[in-house]
């Protein structure tokens, strides 16, 4: 099989699984005091110091979650309930880019029913799937009460990369707070946490386990608990932590630490792919191919070839990418990061993403690029007859 899918998952690396077995070798809780939970406690924070070192944070202000929606979670509606402090100025507007992932726009949108005093705006994006960030200047002027504001540090499904430094200087001069979603970008551009005051990280989209993910907090920034029980993680996420995963997820953050070899090697195998694919079928269309997008993804489309037969197609042939849009009971509605963009709604349809990771080789990109060349024959084969 040739998986071009690491966006959506990123196979298990060899290190994470080493880790994750000596983690439920060793057994015990880490909150318990006797050796066996002393020594769960010891991997624990060895892996929080590495996925610290990865984001350029403090180990004390990373905290553990079940998975990344949870952190998008936990960072709006925490910071939000948090805001309510007497020492803290009340959130009242919430912005988000039209391209953020469903985990943070969805629960933007509940955050707004539960607080109706809390109004969410969305800001739009180039043609190029990039941040405007005059409209975001603009919309930081409006309106009273402090601002949270989340972009991604790159898209999900093409790769742009966001201007997240420009972001933070008008978000802080502002006043307000900046939530930074890494999960695709960590391990594939370097991170800086000091920009921001939330950043969301994932373990199974750098090859640690599914079930580990992180949310890491400025000092100072609000955050109020959203799932009550023990004092677990300074009170602010309950809950025995998922040893095990989290020794996973550290193993693969210090994988990535030193990469830019490996990104390199990523890189060229993306370059390769696109260039490959434009020489077989030259109207080919990159998304966002004119800006900065992260090495390892190549959101794509093949026009007259839906995703729906192309993904079918591809996995007979032993390929496996993800579609451009989102796939629901059987439906197929365009992506709405294409959408964002302004890409026609016919064009969009055929959206694809390949996406590459440490496992990724060149006899996997040359079966995708032979595999959709073999596609396109058919369907103008098919218009033909």
């Amino acid at each position: 099989m040739h998986y071009l899918d690491h966006n959506a998952t990123s196979p298990l690396r060899p290190e994470a699984l080493s880790a994750v077995t000596h983690a439920l070798s060793v057994g015990g809780n880490p909150t318990s005091v006797h050796s066996y939970g002393r020594a769960a406690r010891a991997i624990m924070e060895d892996a929080r110091e590495k996925i610290a070192a990865l984001a350029g944070a403090k180990p004390a202000q990373v905290i553990f979650t079940s998975g990344a929606t949870e952190s998008c979670h936990l960072a709006l509606f925490g910071a939000a309930e948090g805001s309510l402090a007497e020492d803290q100025t009340r959130i009242t507007r919430i912005f988000i880019s039209a391209i953020e992932h469903k985990a943070i726009a969805a629960n933007a949108d509940k955050l707004a029913e539960r607080f109706p005093w809390i109004r969410v705006t969305v800001l739009p994006v180039t043609a190029d799937g990039v941040l405007d960030t005059e409209a975001l200047r603009v919309a930081l002027r409006e309106g009273k009460g402090r601002a949270l504001v989340a972009v991604m540090a790159a898209n999900n499904e093409i790769g742009t990369i966001q201007p997240i430094a420009q972001a933070s200087r008008l978000v802080h001069e502002a006043g307000g707070l900046l939530l930074v979603d890494a999960v695709p970008a960590a391990g594939k551009i370097d991170l800086d946490f000091s920009l921001c005051d939330y950043m969301v990280l994932s373990g199974h989209k750098m090859g640690g386990p599914i079930g580990s993910a992180a949310l890491i907090i400025a000092d100072g920034a609000p955050l109020a608990q959203q799932l009550g029980g023990g004092g677990h993680q300074r009170g602010l996420r309950a809950g025995s932590e998922n040893l095990s995963g989290i020794a996973g997820f550290g193993a693969a953050a210090h994988a990535l630490a030193d990469g830019a070899g490996e990104r390199a090697r990523i890189a060229h195998l993306r370059d390769h792919f696109e260039a490959a694919l434009k020489a077989a079928i030259p109207d080919a269309v990159i998304f966002g191919e004119n800006v900065p997008r992260l090495c390892s993804t190549s959101g794509f489309a093949i026009p007259g070839v839906s995703a729906a037969t192309a993904l079918m197609s591809l996995d007979l042939d032993g390929v496996a990418m993800s579609s451009g849009s989102t796939c629901s009971s059987g439906k197929i509605s365009v992506s709405t990061v294409l959408a964002a963009m302004g890409v026609d709604d016919a064009l969009a349809q055929c959206a694809l993403r390949a996406s590459f990771g440490w496992s990724s080789t060149m006899e996997d990109v040359n079966a995708a690029v032979a595999s959709l060349v073999k596609l396109r024959e058919r369907a103008k084969n098919k218009v033909a007859a």
